[in-house]
């Protein structure tokens, strides 16, 4: 928990966003920007925590039905999941697919997995809000 309270505040000072993985009632105790909800949950109780002031839910996925998922979850914005080839996943949606399965939503969709500098501006031809990656700003130690 010291950690967590070191992070909220580090983040509060800097201006960074914090979403807290999976624990909605930790992160509106803590008075964090909100909750993230992976794909594998599948809860459709958090509904009723969309009216509190500045808390954001948001979600990842991987295909249609998670999509419509997230939005029962109330999900501002939803991860779609690999666009790319990754280490991980050899399936990926790649540009067409990614573009089809966003339009079955009004959320906002953001761009995640096997992004990196080769692929990166075929992201525009998305419809993706933006982009999120860890393993590509880990290995080009981008802090």
């Amino acid at each position: 928990m010291d950690d967590l309270l070191k992070t909220r505040n580090f983040c509060k000072k800097k201006g960074i966003n914090l979403y807290l993985s999976n624990d909605i009632n930790l992160a509106i105790k803590l008075s964090l920007n909100g909750v993230y909800l992976p794909s594998f949950n599948k809860n459709l109780g958090y509904k009723k925590f969309s009216s509190i002031k500045k808390f954001k839910v948001i979600g990842s996925a991987h295909n249609v039905s998670e999509i419509k998922i997230k939005e029962k979850q109330n999900c501002e914005e939803i991860f779609l999941s690999p666009i790319f080839k990754t280490k991980k996943k050899k399936e990926y949606l790649d540009v067409v697919r990614f573009n089809l399965q966003a339009l079955v939503t009004n959320r906002e969709i953001i761009a995640l997995g096997g992004i990196n500098f080769k692929n990166l501006r075929r992201i525009k031809l998305t419809k993706s809000k933006g982009v999120a990656s860890i393993s590509w700003i880990k290995k080009n130690g981008l802090k």
